[in-house]
Formats: C-alpha cells, structure tokens, sequence
C-alpha cells in the first residue's frame, strides 16, 4: 500500500525563516516548526536582500531566497509577487500568505487552481503612516483579499467583526500564540544601568499608530521617579520616529531593536509595568509577550485591547491623552499592590486559544480543508 502523500504548504508575506523580527515572523516561525513537526513539508519565501547565508533547509523547513523591488513601498508587494509566482508553478499544495496588502495576488494562484489562504492581520488602511493612495490600496488590498483568497484568517474576533461589516465576509479566527516564562534573571539590566520594577516599558516600532510620544509626554507630565525604556526603532529613516527620539533624557531611555530573546525576556519581565499603546489591529504579539512575561500591563483602550485583556481582567486601560497617561501612572505608583496582583495573574490570560500548539492545530485544519478540494 503506497504511502499517503505529505500535504505541502508554501508560507509568504514575510520577511522569512528563521528571521524573527515582527509578528507575521514570528506566526511563520512557531507555526513552520510545529507544521513540520507534524509531518508537513513547509516551504516558506525569504527575503533574498536580508539573508547573506543562504541555506536550503534549516529546521527541517525548505527556504526559497526570493528577490524584491526594494523601495520602501514596493519590497514587501515585490516580494510576494515574485513568490507567488514561483509557488504557482511548483507542487505545493496550499499557498498560506500573510498582510492583507497582499490581498491581489490571490487571483494569480486561482489562475493555477492553487488553494490558499490569508491572514489579514489589522486596519492597515487606518494606520498613519498609509496616507492618501497608501490608504486607498490597503483598504482595496484587503477587499481584494476577501474576493480572490479562498480562507480569510483574522487573529481576533473583534477583526472578524470588521470584515463582515466592511467586506460582508465570514473569516475563521486564528490567534497569535504566546510562550509563557518566569524565572528570568535580571543580570542583562546591567547594560542600561537599570532595576527590577524600577521602569516602566513600550515595545514596538516608532511609528505614530503606537503612540510612544503620547506615553512618554503623558509619563513625562506624572511625578514618576523611574525610568521609561522604549525598545524598538523606525524600519526605514523617519522624521516622527527621530523627534520622539528627542524626547530622550534622564527619565526616558531608549534601546533601539533588541534582538537577543534573553535580553528582551529580561526587560519585559522585571519592569513595573508595560505599555501598550497600539491602536490598529487584532491580537498583538508583544502584548502576548507582556502576558506570557508576566507583566502588569497599561494599555490603550481600544476594543482589540479589551479583548486581549478580557476587559480589564488582565490590565488597566488609559484614554488617548497625556492626561489620560499621566494619571494612570499616577495611579500605578500608588496602588504597588494592584500592579503585583495583575504580575501574579498575568499569564492566565493566556488561555488556550492563545497556545501556539493550539493555533497550530487550527490552521492544519484549515490547510488540511483545503487541500482537499
């Protein structure tokens, strides 16, 4: 009895594997490694420019070096057309694409009778940095997605919600998974001269959608003592990221990208609490971070955020002013037994629909669906 063939999935939309820099990244590494775990035979597209060592397999996952046009605008779109088209002719029997602005290029895998699937992630038509056409494109991106795609994945049920109203389409929900840790040491500080519980955090890229300069004038603004440390950076040169920088000082640190997982494990697990200040989107990875980290977390309060956090379960929100922010920290200072209590039960808001084990099963589902047809 012939064996039964290996269901093959082709992965793009990101920056590749194993370069874990942002959320989709991330998604394609812990979902690739637990595909092939499972006996799935996992190709996924990288970025030719951003791997100097190209190897063909690592981890068992084969690596397809992909070139792009590489221009602000046009790197990511490039990127995926290129892939999409080396996908389409090749045996792979599900195309699984990340970012709704690759919404278009499922029409060239329904020319080939190839199945796919796409997880949209956020508002990106909302974010400030699309403006004008940028905008337009992402919201026609994502309605083209809705058309041409044959499963829509959104990561929370608040974006499912948003596509049925916008788009009238259904999506299955798939979140992001989280890998919970404690116990870690507090020695990596040292670099930066802090200490535990002595800083507050925001990790994220310097883009205005995240509101790092609300935080750090609303924290500025507070009779805070401690120290706020801003981990992450603009991916290209960017006149709003370098004037938040301005605002460096004796209370307001900033890092830049932290890459060693160790390092960032450090900061998030011993700062007196962690802000979120993402305003578009569904489940955000470095919020999951926050959690499995154990951190008392200061969010912005948005609907993606009330969901994530339970609607308050799991974190205190504040409104989008300095005055918003300035009272919540506020707030913290005095209340330090509060803040240990959302420490100590931080991690439980990682329910199971939030376990990369679990995602993984649901997505095998979809693919497994798909194949079939």
């Amino acid at each position: 009895m012939a064996a039964a063939k290996k269901l093959k999935v082709a992965i793009m939309g990101a920056k590749g594997y194993p370069y874990v820099y942002g959320g989709y990244d991330t998604l394609v590494k812990e979902l690739g490694e637990r595909l092939v775990e499972k006996g799935v035979s996992v190709r996924v597209y990288n970025h030719r420019n951003l791997f100097p060592s190209r190897p063909r397999f690592v981890n068992g996952i084969e690596c397809i070096y992909t070139p792009a046009i590489e221009t602000k605008s046009l790197t990511q779109l490039s990127h995926t057309f290129f892939s999409m088209l080396h996908a389409c002719f090749s045996d792979v029997d599900v195309i699984f694409v990340v970012n709704s602005g690759n919404g278009p290029f499922g029409w060239l895998a329904r020319m080939f009778g190839k199945p796919t699937a796409i997880n949209v992630d956020g508002l990106e038509w909302l974010r400030p940095k699309w403006k004008g056409w940028g905008s337009r494109y992402f919201k026609w991106a994502s309605k083209m997605a809705t058309q041409s795609f044959d499963q829509i994945i959104n990561d929370s049920d608040e974006m499912r919600r948003v596509y049925l109203e916008l788009f009238n389409k259904d999506s299955v929900v798939i979140a992001y998974g989280a890998n919970p840790r404690d116990d870690v040491s507090d020695d990596s500080l040292q670099q930066w001269g802090l200490s535990s519980r002595e800083y507050y955090l925001i990790v994220g890229r310097l883009i205005p959608d995240n509101n790092a300069d609300l935080i750090i004038s609303g924290f500025l603004q507070s009779g805070s003592k401690k120290t706020l440390v801003v981990v992450g950076d603009a991916p290209f040169s960017d006149a709003w990221a370098q004037q938040v920088k301005q605002l460096e000082g004796p209370r307001v640190l900033f890092t830049g990208y932290v890459t060693d997982p160790l390092v960032l494990a450090s900061l998030y697990s011993h700062c007196y609490a962690y802000f979120h200040g993402h305003e578009f989107g569904g489940t955000n990875p470095a919020m999951l971070k926050a959690l499995g980290y154990g951190c008392a977390i200061l969010a912005l309060n948005t609907p993606f955020n009330q969901e994530m956090l339970q609607n308050g379960k799991h974190g205190w929100y504040f409104e989008k002013t300095t005055e918003g922010v300035k009272s919540l920290v506020e707030q913290a200072e005095v209340e330090p037994l509060q803040m240990d209590t959302l420490r100590k039960t931080a991690r439980q808001g990682l329910t199971e629909k939030y376990s990369w084990d679990r995602v993984t099963e649901q997505y095998l589902e979809v693919f497994h669906r798909l194949a079939k047809k």
